[in-house]
């Protein structure tokens, strides 16, 4: 028996390798789409000692008020990253992400084995549970979440699902003491969807222990008080402003027996995933979309009800089951999008213990040689690890992953105008114009596309449009401080500090935990001569964030004398850069190095002042200085990638 289990772990050990070989490209990716205001521009990150905070304050989730949620544990981990990194090190925030994943695909053999041996208890039952954790850990779904750092919920939510029956199931021990719920606790705290759990619970005594109904639901007591308890909590603690952006609640929810159909579809044959879909909620049940989806729906739960039935198809009914109950949370609760592909890592746990079941029966049943089923599904395997490592080539930059959203899903406007910042952010400004008109078209009112119209109107030397777009970016959004802070970005750069100072006033009181805004206003105090006013909103800044570095330097005497300033010679050099005086931009980012030596921003501001002239070979060697002192830095990766791609040209 030793010696079986052995041969167990060694080829479990494999299998986590493989996950981990696969992955391996991923762990310097890019941070992308909602990363940005919940993980990138986050200022509670930057400080270790926040942590109890995440617990108390829902601000501590986004710099966007609409959305704020409730997710402790989540964000208390991305802080431990930040820290581990010092930094916004990308290899940290998706090393940590790794090990969830690992422990969960694990735990998932686990269970697996528990149910098969339940049903019918055999040696050969290492082979299927082999063959789920494989299934899942490798399965090319499960990279448009490890992928995204601020998914990193759905994979600590299931965890903490799969963590929780786990110890219930091989820990009897831990049940009189409630401690197989303090992972499904971390999980629900993580994100909401892991207060199912009672539910799965309950389907695994009935069904896997064939417990009686009653004595299912004495048993299940403990996981309802704890669960009833934390959905008071996660509700309580939701703030007011909490918008998940949904235009028709009715249209999204008769809209999901459609969407389930397409992630179940999606287990066998993943093509097509897209980081963000385009599409659409319904307009009826008749449409032909509601038809197909509560066909599928009728089917999936006659296939439960049928399986239940009969005791050695129970593991299929009890993973179609968890596939149809996970997906319960993000089909009631309407949200912005119909359906994401980060929403079927939950779901999928429970498709990949019926399937590999489902295999062993068919084997049986077919009389087939469990050889040549072996080594189909060795080749099923090889063939999704490898469509797994495609995604994670595609996810690695922005710039990668909007265009293929733009292939995907070509009529998502917000898509577009994401590939369209890729372009701008390597100064092809009429690609990226190009890009946001067409997002246009779908998405008229998004006032998110009407600053970054109005931005790269600014760059191409359009002040009427520019401004424009940016008016209309305050009419849609007149709550948000996002547009407020870019339009008073361009008014600054135009010379209008007054106004942008009023702007910059407006969206602090809005948003306090702006942090972009307090820094831009620092500067524009000083643009201006008032060295009080900065000195008193650098106080400001670091009593709500005691590590910000630039108003760190304003409060240390910096805004007595512009010499003294780095911060103050990089803007210097951006507003220069602006105006097209290049060769001013380049000097003056030599004067911000001259202060402080190792400034990878003063060196991408040189790199992108020598682009602009066409001055490759410069634009290189300065590129690769910013990228070395600021790995993290995207925007220096794109200079450097533009620089060498016109220098190899023989531009």
């Amino acid at each position: 028996m030793s010696r079986l289990i052995s041969r167990t772990s060694f080829l479990l050990g494999l299998i986590l390798l493989a996950v981990v070989l696969i992955y391996g490209n991923h762990l310097h990716s890019e941070f992308h789409f909602d990363d940005s205001h919940t993980v990138v521009q986050n200022p509670y990150l930057r400080e270790i000692r926040n942590l109890p905070l995440f617990f108390e304050n829902t601000d501590t989730s986004s710099v966007l008020p609409p959305n704020r949620v409730y997710r402790p544990v989540l964000f208390a981990s991305l802080a431990i990253d930040y820290w581990l990194g010092h930094g916004l090190a990308p290899f940290w925030f998706h090393f940590s992400t790794m090990c969830w994943f690992l422990l969960q695909t694990a735990l998932i053999f686990v269970l697996s084995r528990r149910i098969f041996d339940a049903i019918e208890a055999s040696p050969g039952n290492r082979w299927p549970a082999l063959f789920a954790a494989a299934l899942f850990g490798l399965h090319p779904v499960m990279a448009e979440t490890v992928n995204y750092v601020i998914q990193r919920a759905e994979v600590q939510s299931t965890l903490g699902v799969v963590a929780g029956l786990v110890l219930y199931i091989c820990f009897p021990s831990l049940r009189r003491y409630w401690l197989y719920l303090l992972p499904v606790a971390i999980g629900v705290l993580a994100k909401p969807p892991a207060l199912i759990f009672p539910v799965l619970l309950f389907l695994y005594l009935k069904w896997i222990d064939e417990e009686s109904g009653g004595t299912a639901l004495r048993n299940l007591v403990p996981s309802i008080v704890v669960i009833v308890a934390l959905a008071i909590l996660s509700a309580k603690m939701t703030p007011p402003a909490f918008n998940p952006g949904v235009v028709s609640a009715w249209g999204y929810r008769i809209t999901q027996p459609l969407v389930m159909f397409r992630y179940f579809m999606k287990f066998f044959i993943p093509t097509g995933l897209s980081a963000d879909t385009d599409h659409v909620p319904l307009n009826s049940l008749l449409d032909d979309g509601g038809i197909q989806g509560m066909l599928f729906l009728a089917a999936l739960v006659g296939a439960i009800v049928w399986t239940s039935r009969r005791r050695e198809l129970r593991p299929i009914a009890f993973g179609l089951a968890w596939f149809l109950v996970a997906l319960i949370p993000t089909s009631i609760m309407a949200l912005a999008e119909v359906e994401n592909d980060h929403r079927m890592f939950f779901p999928f746990v429970g498709l990949a213990i019926a399937a590999p079941w489902a295999v062993v029966l068919i084997v049986r049943r077919w009389r087939l040689d469990p050889v040549h089923a072996g080594a189909v599904c060795v080749a099923l395997l090889a063939i999704f690890g490898y469509a797994t490592w495609q995604r994670c080539e595609v996810w690695k930059t922005d710039e990668s992953l909007w265009f293929d959203v733009t292939q995907k899903s070509p009529h998502n406007g917000r898509g577009l105008m994401n590939y369209g910042l890729t372009l701008m952010a390597r100064g092809d400004y009429q690609g990226a114009l190009a890009n946001f008109e067409r997002a246009d078209v779908f998405t008229p009112n998004y006032y998110v596309l009407e600053i970054n119209l109005g931005i790269v109107n600014a760059a191409l030397k359009r002040p009427a449009e520019a401004e424009k777009h940016f008016q209309r970016s305050l009419t849609l959004a007149p709550l948000e401080a996002g547009p407020k802070y870019y339009y008073a970005r361009w008014l600054r750069e135009s010379g209008h500090y007054a106004q942008a100072g009023d702007l910059l006033r407006s969206a602090i009181a809005q948003n306090s935990t702006y942090l972009d805004a307090y820094e831009m206003l620092m500067q524009n105090y000083f643009d201006e001569g008032n060295a009080p006013a900065t000195k008193a909103l650098a106080e400001q800044t670091l009593a709500l964030f005691p590590s910000d570095a630039a108003a760190k330097s304003w409060l240390s005497g910096a805004a007595a004398n512009a010499a003294l300033t780095p911060e103050y010679w990089l803007n210097r050099s951006l507003a220069f850069y602006n105006q097209g005086k290049y060769e001013d931009c380049i000097a003056a980012a030599r004067q911000a190095l001259a202060l402080r030596p190792n400034y990878g921003a003063a060196w991408n501001n040189i790199t992108a002042g020598y682009n602009a002239q066409g001055k490759w070979a410069e634009g290189v060697q300065a590129g690769e200085m910013a990228v070395k002192l600021d790995p993290a830095s995207d925007l220096a990766k794109n200079n450097l990638a533009w620089a060498k791609t016109n220098l190899a040209k023989g531009k």
